[in-house]
């Protein structure tokens, strides 16, 4: 299951766009793939979020056993947004990268902003990590999404992010991905400059997916923005009805068609 899982994800990658959201346990990850989504992906923030934390405060092993867990609950190809990849050192990545592989995820990320330090890694040594996450991937048949997070942490310069993801691409990426940009013309300059699938975040005021697609965006996700409204629904519901006693958050619950398809019974 594992290597058809890997393939198919592969594939998605060759022509289209598809919608890979990312659900933030075993059960939002069922209901996302009994509706129809085609693969899915973890977030960090969302993983986070299930702790009790925020991004970037979860440890490796907590990563890992919830991307197998996310991978076994579901029988379409998941990728692990594995941050920063936890490691220092280029050798460090790709045991992570490998580790990654034995939970039965089909593909994982690498992004270029360091926490530690608060700062955007140069593009050489982010070339180097992303390149020996490449080679490990590669050795498992996952695909390797490379991340700057430019857009994210003030830059705009759209030069610098070009030749970063094409440094990444030279290096092994599949996919690349700058989180954040919403200029659809800046989008398709990605497209047309990088030459490689592009991943783009999905954002409220950002373009719709038919848009994208007509740029040649290959693949759109959410991020931890699914987690975040889920979230927020919960918080409006309970002060609706800690401070007013009504529960008229009830009349919008999970239908019960939903949660058969997705949690049928083990009876």
């Amino acid at each position: 299951m594992t290597s058809d899982a890997r393939a198919v994800f592969r594939d998605l990658h060759t022509s289209g766009l598809f919608v890979m959201p990312n659900p933030w346990d075993a059960g939002s990850a069922r209901l996302l793939a009994t509706l129809g989504f085609p693969a899915l992906a973890t977030t960090s923030s969302g993983h986070a979020a299930t702790l009790g934390r925020r991004d970037q405060q979860v440890s490796r092993d907590e990563l890992l056993t919830h991307a197998a867990s996310l991978a076994a609950a579901v029988d379409v190809p998941l990728s692990v947004d594995a941050e920063r990849c936890f490691a220092a050192d280029p050798a460090g990545v790709a045991d992570t990268v490998r580790l990654i592989a034995q939970t039965g995820a089909a593909g994982c990320s690498i992004e270029d902003y360091d926490p530690a330090t608060g700062a955007i890694d140069s593009i050489e040594v982010a070339t180097e990590r992303v390149a020996a996450a490449a080679d490990a991937a590669h050795a498992h048949g996952l695909v390797l999404t490379a991340r700057t997070e430019r857009h994210l942490y003030g830059g705009d310069d759209l030069d610098a992010t070009v030749a970063r993801l094409t440094a990444y691409r030279d290096v092994g990426a599949d996919v690349v991905y700058a989180p954040g940009l919403v200029a659809i013309d800046d989008i398709a300059r990605l497209v047309r400059d990088v030459g490689a699938p592009l991943n783009v975040l999905a954002l409220p005021h950002g373009p719709s997916v038919p848009e994208l697609a007509s740029v040649g965006v290959r693949r759109v996700s959410t991020g931890g923005a699914l987690a975040r409204a889920a979230y927020g629904r919960l918080v409006s519901a309970a002060r609706a009805l800690l401070h007013t006693g009504t529960s008229t958050y009830a009349t919008d619950i999970l239908a019960d068609a939903d949660r058969d398809a997705a949690f049928p019974s083990r009876r």
